[in-house]
């Protein structure tokens, strides 16, 4: 059986509040683990914060993220679309400096670096104006 839950969000960081409160319902309902709520809530962020930093040059207000977080019996897959600039996280994010101290890296790419890690796959489409990334966790 699966259970999904699905979100629409404005382009605000104020919305990530209602994103992991509703992320931790859901982890408490279908009995996930902590590190599970903890992954998906920062993968998220992550994410949801690119898009409002960086997905929409105009100054038109808002704009609307989807998210479906679907969890099944082994997996949870988590689907997020927005209508902002062409972006593939798996090719157009920089390659992340993990080497040089903090105080002297280049920004960019760490958040994306992050997801790709915590998350079991991770996949893009553009389709009808829309980007489309797929994330995918083994529960266990």
């Amino acid at each position: 059986m699966s259970t999904t839950l699905s979100l629409k969000i404005q382009t605000d960081p104020s919305e990530l509040d209602r994103i992991f409160a509703a992320v931790e319902d859901l982890g408490e309902k279908e009995s996930w683990p902590p590190d599970l709520v903890f992954r998906v809530n920062l993968a998220l962020e992550e994410l949801g914060l690119n898009i409002m930093n960086h997905g929409h040059d105009d100054d038109q207000g808002s704009h609307e993220i989807e998210i479906d977080l679907t969890s099944e019996a082994d997996t949870l897959t988590i689907e997020i679309r927005d209508d902002g600039k062409p972006f593939d996280p798996l090719q157009d994010a920089p390659e992340p400096d993990l080497d040089s101290p903090v105080g002297v890296r280049t920004p960019g790419g760490l958040g994306v670096h992050l997801v790709r890690t915590m998350m079991d796959e991770l996949s893009y489409r553009r389709e009808q104006g829309k980007n489309h990334v797929t994330l995918v966790s083994r529960r266990a």
